[in-house]
């Protein structure tokens, strides 16, 4: 097939919707599919206010022609951004099908950063977006019970996967413990949960974003590392005793697959994310007081979380990705000779 995502989350942007997809891209080549992004590097675009790091594209004019252009058989929305917006604009006026995905908890995400907006606000533009839609991909059962309470249908089980070639055990724990955050530095991944903790050993945070400056100058006892990606990355999971996950708010958390194919047991609050990636007691400790699970999870075994860990492939993600865009009505009459007839 010739598949078309539409994205305003890429490269050189660092986060879990990124890491997915480029992930999803290698499989779906590897399984013999044409696969495009359209992304904001394919635009003009300027940095997102209040997160530079973001672009959003601009001339979203030329968005219908690279659809086109491309004739694709089905197109797949993974972003509620500017770029998913005039996909959906373009795809709708001609009556065309598409797909898309929730990767994040939108509403709870927006309200963490400006806690005057409704969360009810936030559900509304969800509803908005995804109600075209003939299949709405989420990571778990969790979030598609979730939504399906706040009005989403449609709703398709997409599960994430991990490297676990490049995420490995490494050897023994360290003798003193090691806490581990790795993720973006920005308020809704609630960092000062973790680093205002009294927990023995050191702490180490890996990442950036726009939290970095104030958290290092209030915490100057915690290691910031930066961001580290590869070998450096696997290696900084490998090498802690414990990832901790302090957000509230993640739909998935890929990071805490990543540590555990490294052996390493994650602590985190008992909240969607962890409640769906964690066994409790086997990978990971979940408690509303996080030092308490910090510390419990110290004792887990490593060699378990590892074995869990290495039944979640990629190419079993992306096998789940190709059966949802199977089940969506017209997917394929982008090249039908009448539509390509109306589109030139």
């Amino acid at each position: 097939m010739r598949i078309l995502i539409v994205s305003d989350a890429w490269h050189p942007q660092v986060n879990g919707v990124v890491t997915s997809l480029q992930a999803l891209v290698v499989e779906l080549r590897g399984l013999g599919h044409l696969v495009k992004v359209l992304s904001p590097q394919d635009f003009r675009h300027l940095p997102c206010p209040s997160y530079p790091e973001i672009p959003l594209a601009w001339d979203l004019w030329r968005v219908g022609p690279a659809i086109r252009d491309f004739r694709p058989d089905c197109v797949h929305l993974a972003t509620e951004g500017p770029l998913g917006w005039a996909a959906r604009r373009w795809l709708m006026r001609r009556g065309l099908m598409f797909s898309s995905a929730i990767h994040t908890r939108f509403p709870e995400y927006v309200h963490t950063r400006w806690p005057r907006i409704p969360l009810e606000w936030g559900y509304a533009f969800l509803r908005r977006f995804h109600r075209p839609s003939q299949a709405v991909l989420v990571s778990t059962e969790r979030m598609r019970s979730e939504f399906a309470a706040q009005g989403l249908d449609r709703l398709h089980l997409w599960r994430k996967g991990v490297d676990t070639t490049l995420f490995r055990p490494q050897g023994e724990a360290p003798v003193e413990p090691v806490f581990l955050y790795v993720g973006r530095l920005a308020a809704e991944k609630n960092l000062h949960a973790f680093l205002g903790l009294e927990l023995p050993g050191e702490k180490r945070v890996v990442g950036d974003g726009p939290e970095r400056g104030a958290l290092e100058e209030h915490y100057p006892q915690v290691h910031f590392l930066g961001f580290q990606q590869g070998e450096a990355l696997a290696q900084s999971f490998a090498s802690a005793s414990v990832l901790v996950f302090p957000s509230r708010t993640d739909t998935y958390g890929l990071v805490m697959l990543e540590a555990l194919a490294c052996g390493t047991p994650v602590a985190a609050f008992p909240v969607a994310g962890p409640l769906d990636v964690l066994k409790p007691g086997l990978t990971g400790v979940m408690d509303e007081d996080l030092r308490k699970a910090c510390l419990g999870a110290l004792s887990l075994s490593r060699d378990a979380c590892a074995n869990h860990a290495a039944h979640q492939s990629w190419r079993a993600s992306a096998l789940e990705f190709l059966a949802c865009q199977s089940s969506v009505e017209g997917m394929g009459e982008l090249n039908s000779p009448q539509v390509l007839q109306t589109l030139a």
